[in-house]
Parts: structure tokens; sequence; C-alpha cells
């Protein structure tokens, strides 16, 4: 198609559109003239979508519509408004969400929307600026009078700091008020204007003191190895597989200056929030501001600001979650993504990817070094280390070179057998705390559930308390005295009920327990030590988890009680005793990860104990001593459980053997979402006629309703990612064709759970 077909158009150039809407494909709109200079790929722009003014993004101008039949260009709706003066988002980013969104079924704008800071759509968020004075050399004005005391105090306070200050710093310092600042200015004397203020996370904050730490034989051979290869300037991706107190930090800091060292840049992935402060902490006192934080609980300002940092090239190292392998830095030269197997680097919601897949395909285009660290590293990481796609690295004793913690199984079946009654916390670990607490040793207790208890139901009827939108029972939190859904975050509005809803009966029995009942607990059993509980219910702030952290650190917290947050990547050395509970509950799931997780978790916490000059224990309490994840996870042998969880994967074709897709159908009206799971199916089976794919469903989800919305679930299983992508591709293309509401399909590639 040539223009030449519409003589009479005055449009000269279209552009292509990645809007944030969960669509997988791009729009043409019309750049009118007066645009087409403002327009840019990599620009934000405004325009019309379906009754609707959206952002959307700028990914490839032509001279033509990029459909191939011929289009009546009247038709094509113009763009309203550029939004930008030069493009936001690099070349680079561009082609890598690209990449991601093709990778994962994903949508193209939603991960461009997501690469950028909150907020900057809306104009909620832009540059910060404030009022700054600034000398202008010798009063001039001799004909006018002599300068008041509180005129001289503002000069030599200027002058004190390096003749530029905020007004309100000045005002401060000097204890003046703006007058005499205002006629300095009429005198020539001084300059008021605005300065640009960048808002750092880090501000106040109290850095580590930065020795270099004497490297031990296996660090300094890791370093070696890493340095090498980034000097070969090639894409390399090493797997780190050191245990717990191994000291892959510091083989991370010492690769990220090398890659300084020779003009690049580096990039540091964290799983979790909670995490961030340590590392950011332990970098910018390395690289002072050249090292930028990026994660969401940021306010939007500071991340605004330090995203510019780094686009402006200010900053050249970054460290962040998961949204921050999408950082717009140049030149990159290695990516450390550490606990790699997290699988908090998976975002749970559209737009679905993972964040580690995605660093080690940018370190690939990028010419980079990239690091998977993890004393526990996925099932997937580790086959892909023993096949030579990955190098493997391994680090088998602690820096400190204190001895791993003794770990022991605590059969709770035994222990009810013993006391009659169904007991939260052993009599062995009380026993142990108590003796930890006498050596002046300080303990941690874990249990990944948050709340007091875990369900309420009815001794008589035998009914549950359920979510009014999901089909999940409500959680009791006897601090705020609520029940309230973890899942969709409702509370029940009438309160916590003294009676049974359904029958009227008082014998209500609030059963399970959560890290509330174990602060609880601890707190009647030690009532003169400090115990402090960190869940998402206690650490709801910024700098909350820091303060907690720091305060234990220092000693001042006896028994630390949490969830998984205090699971990984802090060192304690004073930590003698890590007590696990209610460890059977990932191990019950319905779900292909379960023992991996497990045996995560437990070799993760584990590691909290005995990292110092002291010997450390682990005590796990289970129910199934005899399982391979715990009796694994006792020893700290990950080769051992890997072996075993090989067998089960291969068995029932899940990864590293099969790549899988699971189809995900939400609709608030059931039989939509049956309806819609059964064309998904008819048409994967259209395209599967020789059944080189595996397909279950379609079924109801483990999680049937959440948030009002029936879920239904088709899974797809194939030997190869292009085979299962091609039928994946067919069967949707050819179920929209069959009436299948799209908009309530979700695809999930990779998934980390079946849930």
């Amino acid at each position: 198609m040539t223009l030449d077909l519409y003589p009479d158009t005055p449009w000269t150039m279209f552009a292509e559109i990645a809007l944030p809407v969960p669509i997988r494909r791009t729009f043409t709109y019309l750049i009118p003239p007066e645009l087409i200079e403002a327009a840019a790929v990599g620009c934000r722009v405004e325009v019309s979508f379906r009754n609707r003014q959206l952002v959307g993004y700028v990914v490839g101008i032509q001279d033509r519509p990029s459909a191939d039949e011929q289009i009546d260009i009247s038709k094509i709706k113009p763009i309203e408004k550029v939004l930008d003066t030069e493009p936001l988002v690099t070349d680079e980013i561009l082609e890598l969400t690209r990449w991601a969104a093709d990778y994962y079924a994903s949508f193209w704008g939603e991960l461009l929307k997501s690469a950028l800071p909150a907020g900057i759509n809306t104009g909620r968020v832009s540059a910060k600026r404030q009022l700054a004075v600034r000398t202008l050399g010798e009063d001039l004005a001799t004909d006018e009078k002599p300068l008041s005391a509180a005129q001289l105090r503002i000069l030599e306070t200027i002058d004190a700091n390096g003749g530029d200050i905020l007004l309100s710093d000045l005002l401060a310092l000097s204890g003046s008020s703006s007058s005499p600042v205002r006629t300095l200015q009429k005198r020539g004397s001084v300059e008021i204007y605005e300065r640009s203020i960048t808002r750092d996370p880090l501000a106040g904050s109290d850095l580590p003191d930065r020795d270099d730490h004497s490297l031990t034989s296996e660090q300094s051979k890791a370093v070696d190895t890493i340095t090498a290869a980034m000097d070969g300037g090639e894409y390399r991706t090493f797997l780190l597989h050191g245990v717990t107190g191994s000291g892959k930090t510091e083989v991370y800091i010492r690769a990220m200056r090398s890659a300084l060292a020779a003009g690049r840049s580096a990039l540091m992935l964290v799983p979790e929030v909670g995490l961030t402060p340590v590392f950011a902490a332990k970098l910018r006192s390395v690289f002072g501001r050249d090292a930028a934080i990026l994660h969401s609980r940021l306010s939007q300002g500071e991340r605004f600001d330090e995203w510019a940092r780094i686009r402006c090239g200010n900053a050249r190292v970054v460290i962040g979650t998961r949204l921050a392998v999408f950082a717009p830095l140049e030149d990159i030269g290695l990516i450390v993504i550490d606990e790699e197997h997290d699988q908090s680097y998976r975002a749970q919601e559209s737009p679905f990817y993972n964040a580690r897949d995605i660093a080690v395909k940018r370190a690939s285009d990028a010419g980079a070094v990239a690091i998977l660290g993890s004393a526990t590293p996925s099932i997937e990481s580790y086959y892909n280390a023993s096949i030579g796609k990955y190098s493997l690295i391994e680090m088998s004793a602690r820096a400190s070179g204190a001895q791993l913690a003794a770990a022991e199984l605590i059969d709770m079946t035994q222990v009810f057998r013993q006391t009659g009654r169904d007991v939260v916390i052993s009599p062995q670990l009380m026993d142990e705390l108590s003796a930890a607490q006498a050596r002046g040793d300080q303990s941690m207790v874990l249990l990944n559930r948050r709340g007091f208890s875990q369900f309420v139901f009815c001794r008589m009827c035998g009914e549950s308390i359920k979510c009014v939108n999901c089909d999940i029972t409500l959680t009791y939190h006897r601090t705020s005295n609520k029940l309230v859904c973890h899942y969709c975050n409702q509370e029940r509005k009438q309160g916590v009920p003294d009676n049974c809803p359904q029958c009227g009966s008082e014998y209500l029995h609030f059963a399970g327990g959560g890290t509330e009942k174990i602060e609880d607990i601890l707190k009647k059993r030690f009532p003169d030590l400090e115990i402090v509980r960190v869940d998402r219910d206690t650490i709801k702030r910024k700098g909350d988890i820091e303060a907690v952290l720091g305060r234990f650190a220092r000693g001042e917290i006896d028994i630390l009680v949490g969830t998984q947050m205090i699971a990984k990547g802090h060192d304690f050395p004073n930590v003698t005793l890590v007590g696990v509970i209610g460890i059977d509950i990932g191990l019950g799931l319905p779900d292909l990860r379960a023992a991996e997780r497990t045996f995560q978790l437990v070799t993760q916490v584990a590691g909290r104990s005995g990292r110092g000059a002291k010997p450390g224990k682990v005590l796990i309490q289970t129910y199934h001593p005899d399982h391979y994840a715990l009796r694994y996870g006792k020893s700290q042998d990950y080769k051992g459980f890997y072996r075993e969880e090989l067998k089960y994967r291969e068995r029932f074709s899940y990864p590293p053997y099969y790549v899988l897709a699971n189809i995900s159908i939400k609709s608030r009206k059931q039989a939509a979402a049956l309806r819609s799971a059964e064309i998904i199916r008819r048409s994967i089976d259209v395209f599967n006629d020789d059944r080189q794919a595996r397909v279950l469903g379609p079924a109801q989800a483990s999680l049937s309703r959440l948030k009002n919305e029936f879920r239904y679930q088709v899974i797809l299983k194939a030997r190869t990612r292009r085979e299962l992508r091609l039928l994946l591709d067919q069967a949707l293309a050819n179920a929209e064709k069959k009436g299948c509401d799209m908009r309530s399909l979700y695809v999930e590639i990779d998934p980390m759970n079946l849930m």
C-alpha cells in the first residue's frame, strides 16, 4: 500500500502506539503535521481510545499504516498531544519490554507503564523545586544605608555554605525572617532563584563503615572468574551457589567495582523491599551517590528522582526490587540477581513477568555478565548450570569460618502424644529459647502466616466464617479485633461475632495460629524479654523494617518473631537459635513447587543462626518429619534435594523437563467463566491433534473464587517453548473467534504456582 492511494490527505506520518490495556497488539494513530517534529519513538502521547483518554507510548513511526490491507485513513484517529520534549523510554527498554511482552504473552503497553515511575502519567509527580539564595559578589550599593545586623548574618551564613544555600536552610541557620533576604535581593547583593531538589531515599540514614574484608579463597576464586568474564566483554551467566553466610554480597560488590572501573554500569536486584535498605546502605557506603534505589515503597517523588538520576547518567549503580529490571541504565556491564530463586521476582498480577529471566535476557543483549546468587537455587537454574547453559560457581563454607547451624526436626505428632494437647510451640523449643536468653543470646522464630487465628468455625454446625468476596476463611487479628481476608483485604463489616452467624451457637472456635499468636504466647512466657513481631501488619510505613532490624542488630530485641520477611539476607552474629513453626503449611498446598519452596524457606531461615563466633541451633516443628524437603533442609543438603525433586518433576511433566502455561479465566458469573474455559480447551484440542502437548482442565482453581470472581484454569504442558507458544497463539486466536471473552482471560508463561 502507498500513500498515493490517498492523494488528498494532509497526513504524512503514522505512529504505532503501545497502550496500557490488556490487548496483545499495538495501535496505529495519525501524527498531525504540527506534532511530527515532537513525536519520537520512546515518547508518551495522549490519545483517544474507545471513548477514553489514555497515555500511550510511541514504539514506531512510519510513512504508512502498519496493516497490509488498504485502510481508510479518515477513520484513523490522530495523536492529540505529545507529552515529552525528548523520549522518556530508551531504545533498550523499548526492545526489552517488547521481548518480555512476547515471551510472556503479556501486554507491551502495560509493561512500559510499569517501567516508568508511578504517577508520571497523571502529572502527580515531577521534579521538586525549592527557593535558594546565592551571593552576587560585593555589595555595590555604597550610597544606600549600611547593612543591618540581620543582613550581615544572612551574608555570613551564605558565605559559610559556599555562597549558595536553600532559603529554608538559610532562615533556619541565621535565625532571620525572609524580609532582610528580600532587601538584599533589591540591593543586588543576592539572587533568589528556584533550584531542583533531589529527594534522596537514604537521606538521614546511618551508612555502615566500609572496610574492605579479606576474601576467602572461595570468594577470591569467584571474583576472579567473574571479572575475567567481564574483561572479555561477552555475555555470560554465572550461578553463584553459596551456602548461607558464604559471603556472596562481598563477591557482588567486588564485581560491581570491576564493572565501574571498566566504565560500565551495574544493576542489582533483590526480591523484597525489606532487603533493599540493607543492601542499599552497603552500596551507598561503597559507591556514594553513584548508587540509586528503586522499589515500590519509595514515595512517588523519591522514585521519580532516582529514576531521573539514572536516566541522566548520574547514577551508575542501581539496586532495587523486580521493577528495577527496567531501570534506564546505559552500558550495563553486570547484573546481579540475589536470592534468584525467590518467587517475589515473579509479578503475580498482569502484566505477568519474571524479573530474573528478563535480567538474564538484558545481560545477553548488553554483552554483560549476569550473576544468579542463592543458597537454594531454583530447580530450573541449577538444571541450566548442569547442562552448561549457565556457569556454576560454588562456595561451600561460611566466610567467617563458622559452621552451619545444627538442625533438628521436632515431630509434633510425638509432642501431641506426650502432652495430650495441641500446642503451638513445643516444650523443646520453649526450653531452648529459655537457654538462649540465659546465655545472653538472641533468637528468631518464624511462622510464615500472619494473624492470631487462621479461621473461626462453629463447633455445633461446622460452618466457618468466610469472606463475602472470596472462597476463603477469614483470619482473626486480635490486636485490631477484626476478621480479615488475606486475599482481598476485606474486613467483616459486622465485626467479630459472639455467636455463630449460621446457627446462633455460642460455641465458636478460633483455630490455627499466626505470628500474632506466637508473639502473644512468648510474651506471656517471657514477660521480661523484648519480643517484637515483623510481618505486613507491623511493617507498614517507610523505615519500619530498618528500625526494627536496627534494634535487633544492636541487641535491643531478645526474640524476633516474623514471617519470611526475617528469613533471608540478614546477618545477626548474636543469633544462636532459630525456631521454625508451621512449616507443613507449604507442603500441603496443591502446587508443583510446594516442596521446593519449603526446602528453600527452611534452609534460608536456618542460615540466620550461628553466623558469629557462637555455634547455632535450628529447631523445625513438623508433622511430616520424613518428607524429603525437610530431611534435606535440615542438613542444608541442596544437591540431595535437587536429585529427589528432579524425579518428581520428570514423573509429572513439570519444569525443567516441560514448559508450562497457566490459562486463568475469571468472571463474576460462574457460568461465563466456565464457558470461556471450555472454549479455550476445545481450541487447544483443535491444534493439538497429535497430542504432543499435555492439557489439564478446564477445572476450578484451588482458590475457586477471589475478589468476587469465579476462577477456572487450563494448564498447558509442552516439551519445547516453541511448541508451547505456537499452540497457545493458535488456540487464543481461535477462542476469540469462537466467542471467548478475552477480557476475562489471563495467560501465565512459566508460572511460579498453579493456585
